[in-house]
């Protein structure tokens, strides 16, 4: 048959296919050579690291902001994870491609882990998506390459191993690219499933680690957090008790406007769980504080039971606007976020007019995180509290992560590959692998480029972190220590 007797369909792509992705990918080399990814621009019209620290405290909770400022002086590493604005800032004055991805916005070493999937197995993969939406795939694997430096330097390993971990987790995402770009795109789609990740990595050194890692996400459940942070009443349910400074009881008007959100948070939800989550009532709402680059952003913990008793615990988390933002608008990816998340409106047709919104950001957490995910917690959806937006999901869902600053020196690289690997998949879901990996190409001139790129980086967070030690020092800006 010479041609189609079919009308040609929106959405779908043309046939025959225009084999160009590829050879356009090539073509980008020209004007953005892979060589130019070891630029560090001029520091020099940079927002200072107090300045940008100031900025991103701005509409936190006050009485927090010395908590998160403590925890990020804990390391440059830490400082790092909490600087994601920063890095953006530095970010796009180096080139891009304008290949477009949803990216996670935030891809450091230690935004990779284990979570439960809804057979109750686990998977690993990234883990936080505050700040994802559409913007350069670049920006992810910079972060990357340059968070594995700092926590290796944290853990005590030699410059050698920093880079060859940096230099290492490049290569898996360019190789895992490839693989991907010759794949039918269904297999490409769920590519790697967890149990071939280790193989694939070439990590079998972390096996051990991972294990261990294992071993305890499969007892990190809702069922274990309330017994530890809750206590019976005489009527059969149980409540929240204080634990600070991270939990902490919240009054009834806060706890009511929680609770009561969650009509919202149903109509995100598909509407086949619909039955699960009717059959759990809603007992108590507490405050409890969330990580390193979040800390000050409002956070609850809502605990629900079962018939029997049994617990389920969903986290509803504020969802601020992506501090990349301004950034990836700058570098020319203005409202591609919106379009992207346009298209995924059907998963949403269910819900609120205030909630389907594009500038909803708890919308744009969900979609961004379903979109980057192979598998995703089931409960996943967004709602509005008092006017915010905020993000809900599964609280304490068998999740494990492996701490990248505390790796043995013979495991960093083997670490680095799996993170690599991941994310590249991960990209692959938004952005054409045959796009990128025409780019990325055979040798290792992007691997060498951005290994370059992540030590001078590195050596630019070191100076920031001392600066904010500084600042601490002389009592220019409040910390809580040690927390």
């Amino acid at each position: 048959m010479s041609e189609l007797r079919v009308p040609r369909t929106t959405g779908f792509a043309r046939w025959p296919h225009e084999a160009t992705a590829k050879t356009a990918g090539k073509a980008l080399r020209g004007r953005v050579p892979r060589s130019a990814h070891d630029q560090l621009p001029d520091d020099k019209d940079r927002p200072g690291p107090l300045g940008a620290l100031e900025a991103s405290n701005s509409g936190r909770i006050e009485a927090l902001i010395p908590l998160r400022v403590g925890r990020m002086a804990a390391s440059p590493f830490s400082f790092l994870r909490g600087s994601a604005g920063l890095m953006a800032a530095d970010l796009v004055d180096t080139p891009v491609t304008g290949v477009g991805a949803q990216i996670c916005g935030d891809a450091h070493a230690a935004n990779f882990g284990l979570y439960g999937d809804a057979r109750g197995g686990l998977v690993m993969d990234i883990n936080d998506f505050d700040e994802t939406l559409i913007g350069p795939w670049e920006w992810d694997v910079k972060r990357l390459a340059a968070s594995l430096v700092l926590a290796g330097r944290e853990a005590g390993a030699s410059e050698d191993v920093c880079r060859s971990a940096a230099h290492d987790a490049v290569g898996a995402y360019r190789r895992t690219m490839r693989l991907l770009a010759k794949l039918p795109v269904l297999d490409a789609w769920n590519a790697i499933a967890h149990e071939e990740l280790v193989a694939h990595a070439d990590a079998r050194d972390l096996l051990g680690t991972l294990d261990q890692v294992s071993a305890k996400a499969r007892k990190n459940t809702s069922g274990k957090f309330v017994a530890r942070s809750t206590e019976p009443l005489k009527d059969g349910g149980r409540r929240f008790v204080d634990a600070l400074p991270v939990l902490r009881r919240v009054p009834d008007a806060e706890a009511a406007a929680v609770a009561g959100a969650l009509d919202g948070y149903l109509r995100t939800v598909s509407e086949d769980l619909l039955p699960l989550l009717a059959r759990y009532a809603v007992h108590d709402v507490a405050f409890r504080v969330v990580g390193t680059g979040s800390v000050g952003t409002r956070s609850y913990v809502v605990l629900l039971l079962d018939h029997l008793g049994e617990p389920l615990v969903l986290q509803v988390k504020e969802a601020r606007a992506s501090a990349l933002r301004p950034y990836v608008e700058k570098a020319g990816f203005a409202g591609a976020d919106a379009v992207a998340a346009s298209a995924s409106a059907s998963s949403a047709s269910s819900s609120s007019s205030s909630d389907t919104h594009d500038a909803h950001e708890g919308r744009r957490v969900v979609l961004g995180q379903k979109r980057m995910q192979v598998v995703s917690d089931i409960l996943l959806g967004w709602t509005t509290v008092n006017d915010l937006p905020y993000q809900v999901r599964q609280f304490r869902n068998r999740k494990g992560s492996v701490d990248p600053a505390s790796l043995e020196a013979g495991l960093i690289d083997d670490y680095a590959r799996m993170t690599g690997a991941l994310l590249a998949r991960a990209h692959s879901h938004s952005a054409d692998p045959r796009l990128i990996a025409g780019y990325c190409g055979k040798n290792e001139e992007l691997d060498t480029a951005i290994t370059s790129f992540a030590v001078a980086y590195a050596d630019r967070t070191e100076a920031d972190h001392a600066e904010l030690l500084g600042a601490i020092r002389t009592g220019k800006i409040e910390a809580e220590l040690g927390i």
